[in-house]
Order: C-alpha cells, then sequence, then structure tokens
C-alpha cells in the first residue's frame, strides 16, 4: 500500500548551499520512494523528528512563523493521503511518479481555492479602518481619526501605496516596517505610534468578527516601546517675563499671550479645552470643563487675574457663545481649523518668547508643563499635581514629571562640584 510521511531531507545533495539548511519534504513511497521538496527549510537540530515539525526555540527558526507553518505542511501531508485513499485498489494500476503528480496537481488546486478566498475575500486595512475613522469622526474625536488615517497610510506606503489584505499583515511584515522607517531615520516614537495605530484596527476587526486570524502578529511582535519626549517647561522667572511682554491690543499675538496665561493661570489647561470653553461653562467663580483627552469632568477656580482676563472675553456675549476667538467644538467639522489655529500660536508664540529672553523653542505645552514643574518644586504632592492636570493616574504624572526633576538634579550637580 502506498504511505506519505513527512522528513527532512538530509541528503548531501538536498542541503542548500546558501543557507546550510535542509529542506522540509513529504515522502511518498509507492513501489518506489519519491520525496517532494516543500519550501520551507531548517536543520536538523531545528527539525523535531518525533512530531514531525518545526522546532520554535532553536535560532535557524528564528523569525519564522512555526505554527503557520506546521499547519501548511500538515495540510500538504493530509491532501497526499487522502489522495492515495481516493484511490484506492486502482492504486497498482498507476506508477509512483503518477501518483506524485496527482498528489502535485492536489496542492496546486487547493493553493488556488486557499489564495482567493485569502486575498479575495479578506477584508482590508483601509476598509474596516474606514469604519472606525467615521466612528471616531462621529463622537468628536478627530484627532484619533487622523491617528488612524495616518498610521494606514504608513502601512500602504510600504506596499507602494496598495491597500493591504488584514492577513497579509504578517510578524514579517512588521519586522519589514519597522526596519523600513529606522532606514528613514524615522523616530522610535514614530514607528511606535503607526503600529499602535493599525494595531488598534487590526484587533477591532477581530474583535468585531470581521476578520479571523490563526496567528495574531501583533501578539508575536514586540512594538517598540515609546520613549518618553523630555519634557520642557519655563521656570517661574520665565513665567513673569513671559507676562511683563506687550502688544497692540486685541492684535492676534495679543490673543495668544492671553491664551497661554489662562492655560497657565487655568492650572496647566490644554490649548484644545480653552478652545472648547462656551460663556455657560463659567460661573460661581469656577471654570468647569471637560478635559479633551479623557472626558474627565475638572474644575478650576478663577483667581484675580484670570478673572481679569476673562472679562475681557466674557463682555457682551450670550452663555452659549465661545468664550475665545479660537472657538471649536471639537467636531471633525472644526478639527482643521483648529489646527491651523494652533499653528498660528505657536507661531506667535516664538515672537513672544524672543521677546521675553527665553531661549529654545517654545509651544503650547510649556505652560502646561511650567504649571506641574512649579507646583512639584513648591513641595506639592503629585497626587494633587495629578488631580490638577487631569490625569487619570498618578504613575502618568510620575513619569511626566521625572525629566524636570532630572533637570533640577543637574543643577544640583553643578553646584555641588563646582
Amino acid at each position: 500500500m502506498a504511505r506519505a510521511r513527512l522528513i527532512l531531507d538530509t541528503r548531501k545533495g538536498s542541503k542548500s548551499s546558501i543557507t546550510g539548511l535542509f529542506p522540509i519534504a513529504v515522502r511518498v513511497f509507492h513501489k518506489k520512494p519519491r520525496i517532494i521538496r516543500l519550501s520551507h527549510y531548517t536543520s536538523v537540530k531545528g527539525w523535531e523528528e518525533t512530531n514531525l515539525l518545526l522546532r520554535k526555540s532553536v535560532k535557524e527558526n528564528i523569525g519564522l512563523d512555526c505554527d503557520e507553518i506546521n499547519i501548511e505542511i500538515y495540510e500538504r501531508l493530509d491532501a497526499a493521503k487522502r489522495i492515495i485513499n481516493e484511490i484506492g485498489d486502482s492504486i497498482d494500476n498507476i506508477s509512483v511518479d503518477t501518483l506524485v503528480q496527482e498528489i502535485k496537481d492536489k496542492w496546486e488546486d487547493k493553493n488556488k481555492s486557499y489564495s482567493k478566498k485569502k486575498y479575495e475575500e479578506c477584508i482590508t486595512l483601509s476598509e474596516f479602518g474606514k469604519v472606525l475613522i467615521e466612528r471616531k469622526n462621529k463622537s468628536n474625536k478627530p484627532a484619533t481619526a487622523k491617528w488612524y488615517q495616518d498610521s494606514i497610510n504608513a502601512f500602504k506606503d510600504l506596499n507602494d501605496g496598495r491597500d493591504i489584505k488584514l492577513n497579509q499583515i504578517t510578524v514579517k511584515f512588521l519586522k519589514t516596517f519597522e526596519a523600513e522607517h529606522r532606514s528613514r531615520n524615522n523616530s522610535t516614537n514614530t514607528i511606535s505610534a503607526y503600529m499602535r495605530g493599525v494595531s488598534a484596527v487590526y484587533n477591532a476587526a477581530i474583535a468585531e468578527d470581521e476578520f479571523k486570524t490563526e496567528k495574531n502578529p501583533f501578539k508575536h511582535f514586540k512594538i517598540p516601546k515609546t520613549k518618553r519626549v523630555k519634557k520642557k517647561a519655563l521656570p517661574k522667572e520665565s513665567i513673569i517675563d513671559f507676562k511683563e511682554t506687550n502688544y497692540e491690543f486685541e492684535s492676534a499675538i495679543w490673543h495668544t499671550k492671553n491664551y497661554m496665561m489662562v492655560m497657565f493661570l487655568g492650572r496647566g489647561m490644554n490649548l484644545i479645552d480653552i478652545a472648547k470653553l462656551r460663556v455657560k461653562d463659567i460661573y460661581s467663580g469656577y471654570i468647569f470643563y471637560g478635559r479633551s483627552k479623557t472626558d474627565d469632568p475638572l474644575s478650576v477656580k478663577i483667581t484675580s487675574e484670570l478673572q481679569a482676563i476673562l472679562d475681557y472675553y466674557l463682555d457682551g456675549k450670550e452663555l452659549e457663545d465661545f468664550v475665545f476667538p479660537i472657538g471649536n467644538d471639537g467636531s471633525s467639522g472644526m478639527f482643521k481649523k483648529y489646527r491651523s489655529d494652533r499653528r498660528l500660536v505657536n507661531k506667535h508664540l516664538k515672537i513672544i518668547a524672543k521677546d521675553a529672553g527665553i531661549e529654545g523653542k517654545l509651544t503650547t505645552y510649556y505652560l502646561r508643563h511650567s504649571w506641574a514643574t512649579i507646583a512639584k518644586f513648591l513641595g506639592f504632592p503629585i497626587s494633587l499635581i495629578s488631580d490638577a492636570l487631569g490625569h487619570q493616574s498618578v504613575a502618568t504624572t510620575e513619569g511626566y514629571l521625572k525629566s524636570f526633576v532630572d533637570d533640577k538634579l543637574d543643577e544640583a550637580n553643578e553646584l555641588v562640584v563646582a
């Protein structure tokens, strides 16, 4: 009776002259032996003879999707055995070479069928990404929607601009993506952001039964860990210099200075949260707002200096009016406007920084960071600063403040060794 078995073809002539590895093969015996080589190679140590499969722990197999390969070679073996069973007693009337050809034909037919199903029926990254992006835009999360789109575009760029089937995203694809972006000198944080964006789309497709996979590549590939960006902050003396700058009343740069002071006096508010403020959010001596990033409700007691700024912007307005000229409801429709406003604000900040004698680049985040670091070195507990900034955990605040602490340690060291 004819037989079929998986083997590692260790014959001298089978060894690859390039890699030194041996091919995995199906050995068919029908009157005479024949060996049908498969497309996968490994070493003697990389082949588990007892269970006839690839070993994951051997160095020659590192980087290979051993689970997927083992499934594939067993499917080949199963197809060969089924051909033998289907032919039955008539097998005595055919040669071993005819049997081998029947097996190869069976494999080819199966591959055609599998490939058609795999590449024609599987949902693409852009198709399901579009679903998530539309949801985020409808729920007024345009920044997250943009992150998804930028991530998808980055992956398509690696595929010459063509869309990608979700089952085309493998560990190998992820490794290639990382290597390509490192060759372009892109930062680890950029690479990580793109991969996390696509991972979110990929896993959402699985969770919503739009896609099934035997091996989730994001569970077998370690996305580069985001490196903490050194936070920038101004000492209190620089804040005073900032406040003492003067500009033409109601000019664009005059408004920018006011926004920044509201951020600082408002306990490190974000620019987007200031832009969302409406007149109705200010009453009983407090500013009430929901932090855009987390939706957590926060309130800030209005100091006399902050009230003086607000009085100008509140004068003559209705409850539903935006407080500031950069008013923004957070919707997707106004997202482009907000980004344009933010760019203009940052452009004005460069001028203000120069006028105030502040060295280096100054952005909207400096004022938030400045409030945090000044509070830290005035002795306020991190838990209190965490609540003030609207962080969802003290751990976030600790990481947030670490670079500020490092700066102070550097200053202390200079004093000690001087």
